[in-house]
Parts: C-alpha cells; structure tokens; sequence
C-alpha cells in the first residue's frame, strides 16, 4: 500500500509550505488589511476637513450677502452727489444699544461731513429711555447746527415720538410727524417695588448692613422713609426741568400756554402740532422730496460692526459647533 505523499520512482516527499512561508503570507494580508483601514481613516479625516472648509465658506458667505443687505459691509451707499442724509433713532434708548448717545453722535457727524449732504434727517421711532443719552445727543445736534449753518436739521417721527426720543431731537429746525404718532411724554420716572410686608408676612428677617445711612437709598424690601422720598423727588424734578428747559430752548414760541405741556401726558401728532410740539404733517420722503429738495437717502446710521453683529446674532452655537468639529479632528488624527 503506497502513502499518497510519495510518488512513484525515486522516492522524493511532495513539497509543502514551510513554516516561514506561512508565516510571510500571513504578515501580508494583516499589513493590507492595515493599509486598508488607514486609507480610509485618511478619506475619513480628508472628508471632515473639507465637510468643515464648506460649512465654514458657506457661511461666511451668508455673512457677506447678509451684510450687503443690511449695509454693514459698505455704509451708506453710493448714488447722486446731493442727498438727504439719515441717521436713524429705533428702539429704546440705554447705554448699551444700538441707539447710544455714542453711536447716534458718530452717525450723525460723518452726515455733516459728508459734502453731498443737503439736510440731515433724525429719522424716529422709539419710546424714549435714558435721559443722559438724550441729553448728549441733543447737545450735539445744537452743536453740529451751529458749526455747519446751511445744513439744516430735520426730526421725522413714525409710531413713537416719547419722552427721551423728544428730548434728543427737539433742537432740531423743524419736526415733522405722522397724525398717529405719538408725542410728548415730558417727563421723569423711577420705578421701585414695596416688599416689606410680604416679607413679614413669609416670617423673612431682612439684614441689610450699610456704611452711610442712606447707601440703601429707597430698598424694596424695607419700610419706605419720607426723606428718602423727598431726595428721589428733587432729583427727578430737577432732570425733569433739563428736559423742560431743552423744550422751551428748542421750540421757543412755537409751543402753545398750556399747563398740561409739560406734565408728561402723551398726544397725537396732530395735537401734538397744535400744542407747537411738532410743526408739520411729513414722512421721511416727502421731506427728503418736497422739503429738502434731494429725493436721494444716504443712510449715515451707524451699527455695531461686522463681527459684532455675527457674534451678536448667531451667538456662542456656532462657535461651540466648530469647536466640536475641531476637536472632532484632533481625535481622528
């Protein structure tokens, strides 16, 4: 009986594959088998890098087509060399808004700067705020008045026309509202709440440690005192006689002998003409075409720059989800 191993003739044993041999193959395959898998670690880390360079251009060019919309991008704009130039007062009036006296100011002189201004517009719509920021701006507008003569200085109300957003513009030539609008509003006020006795009520000891008697000036949650009282007033009348007195410099003989002028009651804006508050019914248009004489408005508004507005509006997700990404990355590699 013969062993298949061997073969007829002279006796010679079939060959086989050497250990070593084994071996060889197998390191072959796991080192394809690993190049394999590290090509496409590497299409995988390709991808993502430019999944993030689109996101990040499709962006920014949103950004861009958003900005020349919105005229951040390229302020004002180019058109006839004689135009009616407009700064806009939208919204209430704090320190920290889009209506600061700072940003209104700037605004309004690169309007007077500008050699094809005409006339500059305040263009209005707001319910008032802070009385230190009207008071600035409209210092400036008598200032800017007085320094550019033959540039006259229009204010132009669309729904609100109130307290600090009179105050601002009331030196301005001439004011021109809507019959609706809503004007006047002369006045000054401090809001507080009274929670002392609800306090007592909820079995709350209130401690309150102060260095000067009145650091505490009017606290809500302690009893209310006459003399703080009395202080609170006197300091309200005298802004509230600021704004008075701003009124009566600005509007001079126009304003009518009424008692109630100044007692903070708001009117309409044909009343409001009527009481010498405003002086005619008018539109941002219609003055730039009928009173002024250049139909053309160049907008000198100023607003928070470029990256302030894209921080501003789309706010940390989107600076949190390219940081994802990014870290996405590092761990990858």
């Amino acid at each position: 009986m013969t062993d298949d191993r061997w073969t007829s003739g002279p006796l010679t044993r079939r060959s086989e594959p050497s250990g070593s041999a084994k071996d060889e193959g197998g390191r072959w395959e796991r080192e394809a088998l690993r190049e394999i898998a590290l090509e496409g670690v590497r299409e995988r880390r390709l991808a993502r890098r430019w999944g993030i360079f689109f996101k990040l251009a499709f962006l920014a060019y949103l950004v861009f087509v958003l900005s020349l919309g919105r005229g951040w991008v390229f302020p004002g704009d180019t058109g006839p060399s004689e135009h009616t130039a407009v700064v806009r007062v939208t919204g209430v009036l704090l320190p920290d808004s889009n209506n600061r006296a700072e940003l209104v100011i700037r605004g309004l002189q690169s309007a007077f700067r500008d050699s094809g201004t005409r006339a500059v517009v305040l263009h209005i719509n707001s319910p008032g705020g802070s009385a230190v920021q009207a008071s600035q701006i409209n210092d400036e507008v008598r200032r800017l008045r007085d320094a550019h003569p033959d540039i006259p200085v229009y204010a132009v109300a669309d729904d609100m026309f109130t307290s600090g957003a009179y105050y601002l513009a009331v030196s301005a030539d001439r004011i021109f509202v809507d019959r609706g609008t809503m004007i006047g509003s002369i006045g000054v006020i401090a809001q507080s709440f009274g929670l002392d006795e609800a306090l007592q009520r909820l079995g709350i000891e209130r401690r309150l440690y102060t260095a000067g008697e009145s650091k505490a000036l009017l606290d809500p949650f302690s009893p209310e005192r006459e003399e703080d009282v009395e202080w609170i007033h006197g300091m309200l009348g005298e802004i509230h006689q600021q704004f008075i007195d701003a009124v009566k410099e600005g509007r001079g003989d126009r304003l009518a002998d009424d008692p109630d002028l100044f007692s903070g009651l708001v009117w309409t804006g044909q009343q409001g003409i009527e009481l010498g508050l405003a002086d005619e019914i008018g539109n941002l248009h219609t003055v730039a075409r009928e009173v002024v004489g250049a139909e053309h408005l160049r907008d000198f508004t100023v607003r928070p720059n470029l990256l302030q507005q894209l921080g501003g509006r789309i706010g940390t997700g989107l600076m949190n989800r390219v940081e994802e990404l990014l870290l996405n990355e590092a761990v990858i590699r």
